[in-house]
């Protein structure tokens, strides 16, 4: 159990380490370490919807498309980037003869490019906060929910779906997202209108752990994968982040940029 549990921390720290390190890079390092995540993100949803592993490689490859031109030394956000990501599904869709797979380009795909949104904002260390927001509001949460769970306990939020989860869990969320976001506004400059709506990428975060823990329990897994030791699949660690970041580009677009 401590050697697990040491092996989970080294492992934790240094995805930590390694999303922060490209997130202050930006550019080019960002973009590449959000391919990557996707790409396997793609293979591992594939995997859990029951697809083959000659269709799992094929949406792997499709995905990848659209996901290339979202480089900043190519089109970047774009619509060209829009249609290829749109193109990529019905491709999936058509060839692999499954809506569940193509789906996965839709999940790999849209929060890829709100966070680039997001990083690309100028002046540089604005879209720099924005897409941090992103991210510490989801590790906030986990945090928050994990121990509120822990030392409260109470009504179980999905028990179906995810016994561990409960009620209480997530208001402690929620309130660490807030607190976090609120701090990010006092000592950051982050608009008052995206700290106060911190709490709603909580439940985004919360939602998005529960899809795939729905997805895991349908396929009769643990874990999304076994690549990240302690972790298991990138889908495990970054489920949170897949809904939180489109609701933060959509809330920028809609108050933050105003």
């Amino acid at each position: 159990m401590a050697s697990e549990l040491r092996t989970r921390t080294i492992v934790g720290l240094g995805l930590v380490a390694l999303a922060l390190g490209a997130l202050l890079m930006g550019g080019f390092l960002f973009w590449l370490l959000l391919v990557v995540a996707g790409v396997l993100m793609q293979g591992e949803w594939g995997a859990l919807v029951g697809a083959s592993e000659e269709r799992r490689r094929m949406a792997m490859f499709a995905v990848s498309v659209p996901l290339a031109i979202l480089c900043p030394l190519a089109a970047g956000i774009s619509w060209l980037a829009f249609v290829l990501m749109m193109s990529a599904f019905f491709f999936v869709l058509l060839t692999g003869r499954s809506l569940a797979l193509a789906l996965g380009v839709l999940y790999v795909c849209v929060p890829v490019m709100a966070l680039l949104l997001l990083r690309g904002q100028a002046p540089d260390g604005y879209g720099l906060l924005l897409a941090f927001w992103a991210l510490a509001l989801v590790w906030a949460t986990d945090i928050g929910a994990y121990f509120a769970g822990r030392s409260i306990g109470g009504p179980k939020l999905a028990p179906r779906v995810s016994p561990s989860k409960t009620w209480a869990g997530l208001a402690g969320g929620v309130l660490a997202a807030l607190l976090t976001g609120f701090a990010l506004h006092r000592f950051a400059g982050l608009p008052i209108q995206l700290a106060a709506a911190s709490g709603l990428l909580a439940v985004a975060a919360q939602l998005g752990d529960l899809l795939e823990s729905a997805m895991k329990r349908r396929a009769g897994v643990k874990d999304s994968g076994a690549l990240l030791p302690g972790h298991g699949g990138v889908m495990d660690r970054l489920d949170g982040v897949v809904a939180a970041a489109p609701l933060a580009a959509a809330l920028f677009l809609l108050v933050g940029a105003a």
